[in-house]
């Protein structure tokens, strides 16, 4: 793979999963990440024994590695004056700044766009938060769970209203879409300031991420309102007048997705495929009118056929089907999906000869070709070799050491 990220010194001064995911991204695509931890606690996701259900303590840290691998790791107390010196040396050196850190604890930190600029006036500054930059809450902390998901209305799924919305449906999962936003955003800036010399302010939040991914609902939805409507997007969509649009309950407990939004286009060779081609002659479904017209007629007969077989033998049945269908699978089956194996998307990092784990790359490639990844570094991993590299001498270090300021 190329290394389009190549040269590129990110500082990343950030805790859990929505910002070092970014980190971990810009570190897959060739950047040399260098994580700042607090040189006794570290992440506070080093610490996290239970997520989403799943217990985390194993000897592969899921979170971390899913965030952090191919960063190196340092251990600074940027609460001490020292520890903000070097930080500020090491900033000298950094073309991107990296934080999610809250306002206020950036204030007290010293480490605001106006610190980081006074010492290197060319580098750009990336922030991720909860809530945004602006407004009341822009001081209040806050979770992929609670933006992402709940505030954006991704957890209602485009209902106007609902006595039960759903959880998320997995651990950092509007997190990780939020990483790849920064990456994406930090990406943009390098590239405006390689043109332009002017470094920019790059700023995404959780929030303004699960808006943007419910941005046809909810720009529906505002369309609704406006011309009268109420502002109730439908939950479906095209789903009740097309019946190749929705979810199929197969034999044995499985489910595929139909999404065919040129029903009719694709319901002569549909039929066919199921071993019903008679129903493409039948006057209930032969013309697009009539096709929507009974629609619940057709999605019933849908239903009854694919509730003969299980979801395996569909996928064998499908393969040759026109139109646009995918199995839904639990993240057990998910490695074993042949095209998530032939596009490069889990990737095995070595631990030691012999030792390796999978983990899902980030979805970009470059040149056709999967990202090589290593694996997350341990606490203040690469602290001293870092610092050496950097210029300090033995007896720096070991002051500093002594003084508790890095680890």
């Amino acid at each position: 793979m190329q290394q389009v990220m190549d040269g590129i010194r990110v500082l990343e001064v950030a805790q859990y999963t929505f910002v070092p995911s970014a980190g971990a991204v810009l570190a897959d695509w060739g950047a040399d990440v260098i994580k700042v931890e607090h040189p006794t606690k570290g992440d506070g996701q080093r610490g996290l024994l239970q997520v989403g259900g799943q217990a985390n303590t194993g000897a592969i840290n899921f979170l971390m590695e899913h965030s952090n691998r191919g960063k190196r790791s340092i251990g600074i107390d940027l609460a001490n004056e020292q520890g903000r010196a070097l930080l500020y040396e090491i900033a000298k050196t950094s073309d991107v700044f990296l934080t999610n850190y809250l306002p206020g604890v950036r204030r007290k930190l010293g480490i605001e766009v106006e610190d980081l600029r006074a010492v290197n006036p060319k580098i750009i500054y990336a922030r991720g938060s909860a809530h945004g930059e602006k407004g009341p809450e822009r001081e209040r902390g806050g979770y992929d769970s609670t933006d992402y998901w709940a505030r954006s209305g991704s957890g209602m799924g485009g209902r106007a209203a609902s006595d039960a919305p759903s959880m998320p449906p997995g651990p950092a999962y509007g997190d990780s879409l939020g990483g790849m936003t920064i990456a994406g955003g930090i990406s943009a800036a390098l590239f405006a300031r390689e043109r332009t010399g002017e470094p920019s302010i790059v700023d995404i939040s959780l929030l303004g991420t699960g808006l943007w991914a419910m941005g046809a609902a909810l720009t529906a939805s505002m369309l609704a309102s406006d011309e009268g409507g109420g502002g109730a997007a439908s939950p479906a969509g095209a789903a009740y007048m097309n019946p190749l649009v929705g979810l199929f309950r197969t034999r044995e407990g499985g489910s595929l997705m139909l999404t065919m939004l040129q029903g009719h286009h694709y319901w002569a060779d549909t039929v066919e495929q199921l071993g019903r081609p008679e129903l493409a002659r039948d006057p209930r479904f032969a013309t697009p009118q009539a096709f929507s017209d009974n629609a619940n007629e057709a999605r019933q007969i849908l239903s009854e056929i694919f509730a003969t077989a299980t979801l395996e033998e569909w996928r064998t049945r499908l393969q040759s089907m026109k139109g646009q269908w995918g199995p839904f699978q639990t993240v057990a089956q998910i490695p074993g999906d042949p095209q998530v194996d032939a596009n490069g998307h889990i990737i095995e990092i070595e631990v030691a000869p012999g030792q390796s784990f999978r983990v899902v790359a980030n979805p970009v490639q470059f040149d056709e070709t999967p990202p090589t990844l290593r694996k997350g570094p341990e606490h203040a991993q690469h602290t001293e070799e870092f610092l050496m590299d950097f210029g300090l001498d033995w007896d720096e270090i070991s002051r500093l050491k002594k003084a508790g300021i890095i680890n």
